[in-house]
C-alpha cells in the first residue's frame, strides 16, 4: 500500500491550533501565510509520495552495506537525495543568509511528518544535517560560516553529531576523545565515535562531523568537554574541496530497524584515512566552535533540535503503520460481524475490537501530531515576536513541551506500530506486509537523542522543580480555560472531553506537587515516577489540543463545512477523552504511591 501525506490534517493543525494567521504576523515570516503552507506542503507530499517512499522497503530488504572504509547506501538512495537537495527541501526553516527558505518550523515540522512516514532511514541524513546547522549558525564563528553554512544548507553537504563513545553513552563526562591545541589555530582530534547516524555514506560530496572531546588540561567531567568541526574532505581557501581527513569509518551496525541508515563507529585520528594532511602528522584536522570547554553547552542546541525532530518521527512512523492498516482491515475478509449487519464473513473492519484498535491508533496519532505542530508554533513566536515577555512564555512552554514531544510520541509509536501488527493477524508477523518494518524501525526512536527516562528526568528537573512548577501550572489553566469552553459548547463528544480532560489535569497537577515536594528532599521518590510523569503529561496535552480542535471541528461544521472531516475530528477527539485520556488516573497512582516497590528489591535479587 502507497503512503498518502496526511495533507488535511496538517494544514488544520496550523491554521487553527497553530495560528499559521498569527506566525504570518511575526518579522520575517510576513509570507508565510496559510497559503503558502499548502503550497508547500502539497509539493512536499508529491515529492515524498513519488520518490522517497518507495524506496521505504528497499532500504530494509537492501540496507546500506560497508567495505573498506566506504558506504553503499540503498539502490536509489543517492539520486533520491540529489533531487532532495536540488528541490530545496534542507533548507526549508534555515536563514536566508546561508541560501535557506526561512519558513517558520510550524510549516517544517509538517514537511518533516511527510518525509519521514515517507521513509524513516532516509530522513535521518537530513535531521542530522538540520542539528549541525543550527549548532554553527549559533555559536560558530564568522570563518566557520562563511565555509560549512551554506553548503550544508543546500544539502551538497551534510552533518553528523559525534558525542557517543564505546564507555561514554549519555554520560558525556566519559568522553575520552582528545583535541590537541595546532600552532596554526586548529586542533588534531583523536578517538573513537560509535552510533554516528550517516557518519558515512556516498549521498553528499562532504561530511561535516561535529565532534565532542577534550582540549589537553581541560578540566574533568563535562566541563571540560569542547565542540570541533572535523570535516570529511577539508575546505580550500578558495572553497573547494581538499585533502582526506584523518576520519575514517571502521563499521557499521547491523540493526533492528533504520537498517537503510548507516550507523558508523568512526576513528579519528589514527592515519588511516590520511596521514600527515598539514605537515604535523596523523591527526583529524579539527576546527574549534565557539569557545574550549564549552562544547556540551552548543551540543544542546543540536540535541534540542533533535529530541524534537524525533517525536515528529514517533507520530510519523504512527501515521504509515495507520494507513497500512486501514487499508488492510477494508480487504481482508474474516468471521461474521457479531451484529448480523453482514450475512456471511465481512471484511475485519466490520468487528468491534478492530474498530478500537484502529481507533486507537488514530486518536494518539491526531493528538501527539497536535502537540508537537502547537509547539512549532512557540518555537517560532519565541524566536520572532517583537515583544521579550511573549518570546520568554513561548520559549518557556516550547521547552515544557520538547520532552512530551520526543518522549510521549515516540513511547505511543511504540503502541501504535505493534497495533498495526495485530491489525493485520498472523500477515502482520510476515514482513512482506510492511507492518513489521514500522514496528522495527520505531523502536529506536525511544531510545536515540536521549532514553525516555533521560527525557523524563529533564521534565522532572529542569522543566518542573526548577521553577516549582509554574509552567506546568500555566499550562493547566490554559487546559482549564479549553475544558470551559468545550462545556459550554455542549453535545456528548465536547462535555465528555470536557470531564476526562479535567479529571487528567487534576492528577497532571497532583503529580506537579508531588514532583516538586520530593525531587530535592527524597529524588529516588521523584524519579521512580518520572517515566509515568512524562506519560501523564503527553497524554493530557494530546487530550487537550484534540478538544481544542473539536471546538473548531463543532464551529465550522454548523457553518456547513467538511462534514466527514470535521466529524471524524469530533468523534476521534471523544474516543481520546473516553478511551486514553483515562490512562491519566493511573498513572498519577504510580507515581504518588508506587515509589517504594521501584527501589524496594535488593540490588543482589534481580
Amino acid at each position: 500500500m502507497s503512503y498518502k501525506a496526511p495533507v488535511k490534517d496538517l494544514l488544520f493543525n496550523i491554521q487553527h491550533l497553530a495560528g499559521i494567521d498569527q506566525i504570518a504576523q511575526l518579522p520575517g515570516f510576513e509570507d508565510a501565510g496559510l497559503d503558502t503552507a499548502q503550497a508547500v506542503l502539497e509539493e512536499c507530499a508529491r515529492f515524498n509520495e513519488d520518490v522517497i517512499a518507495p524506496l521505504n522497503a528497499v532500504g530494509d530488504t537492501q540496507p546500506s552495506s560497508w567495505k573498506d572504509g566506504e558506504v553503499t547506501t540503498t539502490p536509489g538512495f543517492k539520486e533520491a537525495y540529489r533531487q532532495y537537495a536540488e528541490g530545496g527541501w534542507q533548507g526549508l526553516q534555515h536563514e536566508p543568509a546561508y541560501g535557506g527558505q526561512g519558513l517558520p518550523k510550524t510549516i517544517g515540522a509538517a514537511c518533516q511528518e511527510i518525509l519521514n512516514s515517507a521513509n524513516l532511514s532516509f530522513a535521518l541524513c537530513p535531521l542530522l544535517t538540520d542539528g549541525a546547522i543550527e549548532a554553527l549558525v549559533t555559536a560558530g564563528s564568522d570563518d566557520l560560516k562563511a565555509i560549512y553554512l551554506e553548503k550544508l544548507v543546500s544539502g551538497q553537504w551534510t552533518g553528523t553529531m559525534n558525542l557517543t563513545e564505546p564507555q561514554a553513552g549519555s554520560d558525556l563526562a566519559l568522553v575520552r576523545s582528545r583535541a590537541e591545541r595546532q600552532p596554526d589555530g586548529t586542533y588534531k582530534v583523536f578517538g573513537t565515535k560509535i552510533f554516528i547516524t550517516y557518519g558515512e555514506h556516498d549521498m553528499a560530496e562532504n561530511i561535516v562531523h561535529l565532534v565532542l572531546a577534550r582540549v589537553q588540561g581541560a578540566p574533568e567531567g563535562v566541563k571540560g568537554i569542547s565542540l570541533f568541526v572535523v570535516p570529511k574532505f577539508l575546505v580550500n581557501a578558495d572553497g573547494a574541496l581538499g585533502a582526506r581527513n584523518d576520519v575514517h569509518c571502521v563499521s557499521i551496525e547491523h540493526k533492528l530497524g533504520i537498517k537503510a541508515s548507516p550507523t558508523a563507529v568512526l576513528q579519528f585520528g589514527d592515519g588511516t584515512a590520511a596521514t600527515d594532511v598539514n605537515g604535523t602528522g596523523p591527526g583529524a584536522v579539527g576546527y574549534l566552535v565557539g569557545e574550549e570547554n564549552q562544547g556540551l553547552k552548543y551540543m544542546f542546541i543540536m540535541m534540542n533540535a533533535a529530541r524534537y525532530a524525533v517525536g515528529v518521527q514517533g507520530v510519523a512512523v504512527s501515521e504509515r503503520a495507520y494507513q497500512l492498516a486501514a487499508a488492510y482491515a477494508k480487504e481482508r475478509v474474516q468471521s461474521r460481524p457479531v451484529d448480523g449487519s453482514v450475512k456471511g464473513s465481512a471484511t475485519i473492519i466490520h468487528h468491534p475490537d478492530v474498530r478500537r484498535m484502529l481507533m486507537t491508533m488514530r486518536a494518539l496519532i491526531e493528538g501527539t501530531r497536535a502537540t508537537a505542530i502547537t509547539a512549532a508554533a512557540a518555537y517560532d513566536a519565541a524566536h520572532k515576536h517583537p515583544d521579550a515577555e511573549v518570546r520568554a512564555q513561548n520559549q518557556a512552554f516550547y521547552e515544557f513541551m520538547v520532552p512530551l514531544v520526543k518522549g510521549y510520541s515516540t513511547e505511543i509509536s511504540q503502541e501504535v506500530t505493534a497495533l498495526g501488527v495485530q491489525v493485520h493477524g498472523g500477515m502482520g508477523f510476515i514482513e512482506e506486509t510492511g507492518a513489521a518494518q514500522h514496528y522495527r524501525d520505531c523502536k529506536i526512536l525511544t531510545i536515540y537523542e536521549g532514553t525516555t527516562a533521560i527525557q523524563a528526568n529533564d521534565l522532572v528537573g529542569r522543566k518542573t522543580a526548577r521553577d516549582g512548577g509554574n509552567v506546568a501550572k500555566a499550562i493547566a489553566a490554559q487546559i482549564e480555560k479549553t475544558e470551559s469552553a468545550l462545556r459550554a459548547a455542549g453535545g456528548e463528544p465536547a462535555e465528555a472531553v470536557a470531564r476526562e480532560l479535567g479529571k487528567a489535569r487534576q492528577a497532571f497537577l497532583e503529580v506537579v506537587e508531588f514532583m516538586v515536594a520530593n525531587s530535592a528532599e527524597n529524588p529516588n521518590a521523584a524519579y521512580a515516577g518520572s517515566v509515568p510523569y512524562l506519560m501523564l503529561a503527553g497524554n493530557l496535552v494530546a487530550g487537550w489540543n484534540l478538544g481544542r480542535a473539536l471546538l473548531v471541528a463543532k464551529e465550522q461544521l454548523a457553518a456547513g463545512e467538511d462534514k466527514a472531516f470535521l466529524a471524524a475530528k469530533i468523534t476521534t477527539a471523544h474516543f481520546y477523552a473516553e478511551h486514553i485520556l483515562p490512562r491519566t488516573a493511573a498513572l498519577r497512582d504510580a507515581v504518588l504511591h508506587g515509589a517504594h516497590s521501584v527501589t524496594e528489591l535488593p540490588l543482589e535479587a534481580f
